[in-house]
């Protein structure tokens, strides 16, 4: 194998394959970055049996060939590198990495170690890259790091006639985000489990433009330009989110700014003891964001909002709950409808198609 590519091409190409290597491979290998040249491309791929990544990038191919080094010391190297073309040279059981006057020798692993990669499901249809990572960024933050209760963990995806939905739950909140859909297949429905992580991760590689997203029974993959991300399904019975929205009697609304608001929760948590809540008195015209009173100290700050429906209403929630459900609105000005305390409070923008609902905590 003898090859030349920009390193700034090939660097961005490791890193973003580089992602999902394991933390604690069970087989040495996996460990590794596949490196394939050939037909004038570059193509490096990751697979640890749950999920496989490749990037396909141009380059110079003087001699064809592949080889498989370590991927984190790979991505490492590949990111220090001084802004030249790069030469890859197989010599016997090193790779020689050449970017002006630096070298390095990496030692290669067997090639005929490295599992070979999976079958992409066929394609359904085609959102757009900018629209699935707003939609991630509002809707996976609500998915939990826990895998005690491997349904929590992943994001629920659901495809109709009424378009691509996501969401996600950790039983104390729920987000939703719809986003526009482009179906390949005539009258396709599907619904399916994702890893919330595999998908956040993947999501940020895409450049503008089409992501194709592509289903079966078992695997789920992503596909933009020369990056693909294939995805075991989440093998778990998911709830029914949308009635969970449905199901919410909210007489009771305020209109806030939602960056003003979520800033003014940031500062007075840091009052607040861990895992305790903060207070929101939603009067007629401003909300009191409130916290502490214990050993820390305590803090307030004022909001202005709107308040229809009621003279005044309070609510408690965990900081990072609410947080999230401001940043995900769509716009500037938030909607929070309410009942009472003790009941769930559902966040909206002015774009109907995000939703967040969050469980509110008992007053201290």
């Amino acid at each position: 194998m003898k090859i030349t590519l920009p390193a700034d091409v090939f660097a961005d190409a490791v890193a973003w394959t580089a992602r999902t290597l394991p933390q604690r491979p069970v087989v040495p290998i996996l460990a590794g970055l596949h490196l394939k040249a050939d037909a004038d491309q570059l193509t490096v791929s990751a697979f640890d049996y749950d999920i496989s990544a490749t990037n396909t990038v141009s380059a110079d191919v003087a001699e064809p060939g592949q080889v498989v080094v370590s991927g984190r010391l790979l991505a490492e190297v590949a990111k220090s590198l001084p802004d030249r073309p790069v030469e890859l040279v197989l010599s016997g059981s090193e790779v020689e990495i050449r970017c002006g006057t630096a070298e390095f020798g990496l030692v290669t692993m067997p090639v005929e170690d490295f599992p070979a990669l999976p079958e992409p499901p066929a394609a359904l249809g085609q959102v757009d890259a900018a629209a699935l990572r707003t939609a991630l960024a509002q809707v996976v933050p609500a998915a939990s790091p826990d895998e005690t209760l491997i349904m929590l963990t992943g994001v629920r995806i659901d495809i109709d006639d009424g378009g691509l939905e996501l969401a996600a739950t950790d039983r104390y909140r729920i987000a939703a985000a719809k986003l526009p859909w482009q179906p390949t297949v005539e009258g396709v429905s599907a619904g399916m489990l994702v890893p919330a992580k595999t998908l956040k991760d993947a999501g940020k590689g895409f450049a503008d433009g089409p992501v194709e997203i592509g289903a079966d029974d078992s695997q789920f993959a992503l596909t933009s330009g020369g990056r693909q991300t294939v995805t075991r399904l989440l093998d778990a019975e998911y709830i029914d989110y949308r009635a969970a929205f449905d199901g919410v009697d909210v007489p009771v609304t305020a209109k806030v700014d939602a960056g003003p608001l979520a800033e003014a929760i940031k500062r007075v948590s840091l009052v607040a003891e861990r895992l305790s809540a903060v207070r929101l008195a939603f009067t007629r015209d401003q909300v009191e964001v409130s916290a502490g009173g214990g050993d820390l100290g305590r803090g307030s700050e004022a909001v202005p909002c709107t308040l229809d429906g009621a003279d005044e209403v309070k609510v408690s929630f965990l900081p990072q709950f609410i947080v999230d459900g401001l940043h995900g609105v769509p716009g500037d000005v938030a909607t929070i409808s309410m009942l009472e305390a003790h009941k769930p409070v559902l966040i909206t923008g002015d774009d109907p198609s995000y939703r967040y609902l969050a469980m509110s905590l008992r007053q201290a």
